[in-house]
């Protein structure tokens, strides 16, 4: 499998007339094919029966680099796995190397989500994450959140896991003031997820910060609290 021919294979599963829909629903001027996301995960599940880690790598990092919405997507795909041997491969490497291009939420969702494999595999990650908190990117400072999210979901954390829990609300806290529509939502997301497992924690946070948020960050990050 070469990128060429998986390129081929993404530009063939593509139809013109949804890609040109794809094109005015992200609003981010790249190449778009044309392919739902239930194709994209055939060919790369194909992919990757076919390769070595170290070509996955090399193929995630060409078709990223092709900057086509589609492959984009597959490259975070070929790289969300729970474990990967060995974890440092690299593959959390290049999944941080492509946080600074992230321009728009689907593909930085699809990437962010392979990384929060790998920061689950290695938490001690999180000191770079917590680098990109202060970043002027607004996609970089958003992805601390979204990647961070699998320690909103644990019903019974380990003492360690709680205290990544209240680092991350820490961060959360350094963002109230930035009212760019992406943080904010990441924010309300981000506690409408803990909500559901930890509704102390969000109540004290919107106790304390939800005056600086905007209200439908609020109405986000409390809708799950009276259920």
């Amino acid at each position: 499998m070469t990128p060429a021919t998986a390129l081929a294979a993404l530009r063939a599963a593509g139809d013109a007339a949804k890609a040109s829909e794809m094109h005015r629903y992200h609003k981010v001027d790249r190449p778009y094919y044309g392919v739902a996301n239930p194709d994209i995960d055939a060919l790369v599940k194909e992919w990757r029966a076919e390769v070595d880690l170290n070509t996955r790598l090399a193929l995630a990092k060409r078709l990223w680099k092709s900057n086509a919405h589609e492959a984009r997507v597959a490259a975070a795909k070929l790289l969300t796995q729970a474990r990967i041997r060995p974890d440092d491969s690299g593959a959390w490497d290049l999944i941080a190397s492509w946080v600074p291009d992230f321009d728009a939420w689907a593909v930085a969702d699809h990437a962010s989500i392979a990384g929060q494999k790998r920061l689950v595999a290695d938490p001690a990650r999180l000191d770079q994450v917590e680098r990109w908190t202060v970043s002027d990117h607004l996609w970089t400072k958003r992805a601390a959140l979204v990647m961070t999210l699998p320690w909103t979901k644990q019903n019974n954390p380990k003492p360690g896991d709680l205290k990544i829990r209240d680092r991350v609300l820490g961060w959360a806290a350094s963002y109230v003031t930035d009212h760019e529509w992406f943080i904010q939502k990441a924010i309300g997301w981000w506690l409408r997820e803990l909500s559901k497992h930890d509704p102390a924690r969000v109540t004290a946070f919107l106790d304390q910060h939800a005056s600086a948020m905007k209200p439908f960050a609020v109405k986000e990050a409390s809708r799950k609290l009276s259920t």
